[in-house]
């Protein structure tokens, strides 16, 4: 396991969900963490379900450790942190991406963290607590989800958000992503225990789309958690 020493590595995050491999949020092959929880509730939201700070699960900092150190043999090329909100769980997140680090150092991987945030960059550095849990992420995709502004530009989803590198790994892997555009972004499907989860970020209709397909091959859809 690795060496706990940093001061928030006491701190559990809520989580949602953890995942792996995920490819459509980051470059490569990742380790994605889902925080719980999200008072900003921006319309269109395709997780709902991640909104409620009481839901999902507690992850502690070793066992993240343990489940990243055997992400990065596995090869995985990053970690992608999402939400919910995972500023609202500052020392939570801290703790999670000191841990990542150290871990990633210790295995002598060049494996890259990322989070997404719907603040600002210049909200988060203003805020000290925001500011310390960002001190070892790598890159950020910051702004709110605005449905009104769609945009093709990769793995975000409105024209506000940015992809903004914050070390010199950060520069190498995302310099060549913070322009780029596609034609059709790329989404993932997972089924377990009878629940379908969609990761990456779609398109306006894209889910409704899916929705429509799934129920001509006959799987009934009970809810959804991109709908009130």
């Amino acid at each position: 396991m690795a060496e706990l020493n940093d001061e928030t590595d006491g701190v559990a995050a809520r989580v949602s969900q953890v995942a792996a491999p995920v490819t459509a949020l980051g470059p490569g092959r990742r380790l994605g963490v889902w925080f719980q929880g999200c008072t900003l509730a921006c319309p269109g939201c395709m997780s709902r379900h991640t909104w409620e700070p009481t839901g999902g699960r507690e992850l502690t900092t070793g066992r993240f450790a343990g489940l990243w150190r055997d992400a990065l043999a596995g090869g995985v090329d990053g970690l992608t942190v999402s939400g919910g909100e995972p500023l609202e769980q500052p020392a939570a997140l801290a703790g999670l991406l000191a841990a990542a680090d150290r871990v990633r150092r210790s295995a002598g991987v060049e494996a890259d963290l990322l989070v997404y945030t719907g603040w600002e960059l210049a909200d988060a550095l203003a805020d000290p607590a925001a500011a310390a849990a960002l001190a070892r992420a790598d890159a950020v995709v910051t702004g709110r989800y605005l449905a009104g502004r769609p945009t093709d530009l990769v793995w975000r989803g409105s024209a506000n958000q940015r992809i903004v590198p914050l070390s010199a790994l950060g520069e190498r892997r995302y310099a060549p992503y913070l322009e780029r555009r596609t034609e059709r972004p790329d989404l993932q499907v997972r089924v377990s225990d009878g629940e379908l989860r969609i990761i990456g970020v779609p398109r306006p209709g894209d889910l409704g789309r899916i929705e429509r397909e799934l129920r001509e091959r006959g799987v009934t859809v009970r809810e959804t958690t991109w709908r009130p």
